[in-house]
């Protein structure tokens, strides 16, 4: 069935029933078109960052011709974005390369990024080799890249752990400190591969990075010395390095702060004394913890006008979950206001907060907006889905396996359902079971429908330990054998043959009409 957070019941319709993530790539964006101060491009280079796209390839062109690796690397830039130029995939293959030919780094690295998304094994070869000889002169960015495709599975047919730690580590050696904040995550288990959680590597990793300097490092160790695993709190440590990101105009310090007085020392009062002062500094989280303690009267008077007044200046300052709190206010209040809820609602979707689109996506679906808005519901719901949220996969799941709002479509409903059960999502896991016991959208097959029965089951799902019963009793010893292995494969993350194939988006979100 569609399943929203609880608070929004108003936006119910009623419907019957991991890969690593990813992590961004380091040389995007305008950011990565960057000059010497004296190099011929730079003027063809300054267009092109102010939007002036026609009067960059304008000025580049000359220069490509003479053979200018900064200018031949904005026109590859431009046919890849399709800025300034038609967009083309080939035309911006070509240019990189002959801009890498001549050793230019950003060339390599959007050469090796085109690759690297290419389904051509032999390409994606192209890239780990142009990577490696990038990485002797450069080894903290090629080696940095370099280990996120080993994560991602594109050099190898599964992510591979080791070589992503080897890469890493490399780009760490060299003074990457993304590459150090990005190992103390794997091994926090923030991309998968939790049976190799080690919080001591995290802690020192981040301690690395804290005394390089960076001030999010700093924040980051300091949280985890004071409100982590037990086994690794040091307060004294804890304290000091928020101190040095606070002194480093790091705002986000108070919040840490402020948890580990609410939580672990239990005195929201004197948390209340630390969000107040991240308030003031402009830090948005805490302006959010002062708005939850008056409305709920957390160490100090209940005054809920005094904690919605709080999220309003965090939403007119752009917070999407100040946005978000006061869409759950005024749509799940007794006299729902439909309009500045829709509003405030869509304000924290287009913010990316993958809640808000789930639930401006059941909102569009349930008719609540005058009429029902099927496109939008799904492409909102796909948007949270592709942000990796259970719920929104879930949901988009029910809608193929359905035919609401889209074509009926099994295969569609096995991916969108397998998504959400590997990340533990119980009702998912029984739609899965169900639907392999049919064959529907996948080969049928009963005893693997047990096992995922079984499964949802032990993740709560009440209704799943009937279904698991109902199988079982018609199975012979052979089917009772394959379903305990089929249930091992699954726990232990074997490959189970519901694994869904990649996503794509259902569509790009396009707010519709509100209703006065």
């Amino acid at each position: 069935m569609l399943t929203k957070l609880p608070l929004l019941s108003f936006c119910s319709i009623l419907l019957a029933a991991p890969l690593p993530a990813a992590v961004a790539p380091p040389a995007g964006g305008t950011e990565a078109l960057a000059a010497e101060a004296d190099s011929p491009a730079k003027d063809a280079l300054a267009a092109f960052r102010e939007g002036r796209h026609a009067k960059a390839i304008e000025l580049a062109k000359p220069l490509a011709e003479k053979g200018n690796a900064d200018a031949i690397y904005l026109i590859g830039y431009a046919y890849e974005t399709g800025q300034g130029l038609e967009a083309s995939r080939e035309l911006a293959l070509e240019n990189y390369r002959k801009a890498a030919a001549t050793g230019h780094k950003n060339s390599i690295y959007r050469l090796s990024f085109i690759l690297l998304a290419s389904e051509d094994e032999a390409e994606r070869s192209q890239a780990r080799e142009a990577l490696e000889k990038a990485s002797k002169d450069d080894p903290a960015v090629a080696g940095r890249i370099l280990g996120e495709a080993y994560l991602r599975g594109r050099l190898t047919k599964e992510a591979d752990f080791d070589k992503t730690v080897t890469w890493w580590t490399s780009a760490a050696t060299a003074g990457d400190v993304p590459s150090l904040l990005l190992l103390a995550r794997l091994h926090e288990g923030q991309f998968g591969f939790t049976d190799k959680k080690d919080l001591k590597k995290t802690l020192g990793y981040y301690t690395k990075a804290a005394g390089l300097g960076d001030v999010s490092s700093m924040v980051a160790l300091g949280s985890r010395l004071l409100n982590g695993d037990k086994d690794n709190r040091n307060e004294k440590d804890g304290r000091e390095w928020l101190k040095k990101a606070i002194d480093a105009k790091e705002y986000s310090a108070f919040l840490a702060l402020g948890d580990f007085e609410e939580n672990v020392k239990k005195d929201p009062k004197a948390a209340l004394v630390l969000y107040e002062r991240g308030k003031d500094a402009g830090q948005v989280d805490c302006i959010l913890r002062v708005a939850d303690a008056y409305t709920e009267g957390k160490g100090t008077d209940k005054d809920p006008a005094r904690g919605a007044s709080l999220l309003e200046s965090a939403a007119k300052a752009g917070n999407p979950t100040a946005h978000y709190r006061l869409a759950v206010k005024g749509l799940s209040a007794p006299k729902p206001d439909l309009l500045a809820g829709y509003s405030h609602l869509l304000s924290a979707a287009t913010g990316g907060l993958t809640e808000a689109q789930n639930e401006l996506g059941l909102l569009y679906l349930s008719g609540k907006l005058a009429v029902a808005d099927a496109p939008a519901g799904v492409a909102w719901l796909s948007r949270a889905a592709q942000g990796g949220m259970a719920l929104a996969q879930n949901n988009l799941g029910a809608l193929f396996e359905q035919g609401a709002g889209v074509p009926q479509n099994f295969a569609n409903a096995v991916q969108f359902y397998s998504l959400a059960a590997n990340q533990g999502h119980a009702g998912a896991t029984l739609a899965l079971a169900r639907l392999c016991s049919k064959g529907a959208g996948v080969t049928a097959d009963l005893p693997k429908a047990w096992a995922l029965a079984t499964l949802a089951a032990e993740r709560g799902e009440e209704s799943a330990k009937k279904f698991a019963s109902d199988l079982a009793e018609k199975f012979d010893d052979k089917q009772r054998a394959k379903g305990q292995q089929d249930l091992e494969a699954i726990k232990s993350g074997k490959p189970d043959g519901t694994k869904p194939a990649d996503v794509k988006p259902a569509g790009t979100p396009k707010p519709t009409k509100k209703t006065k």
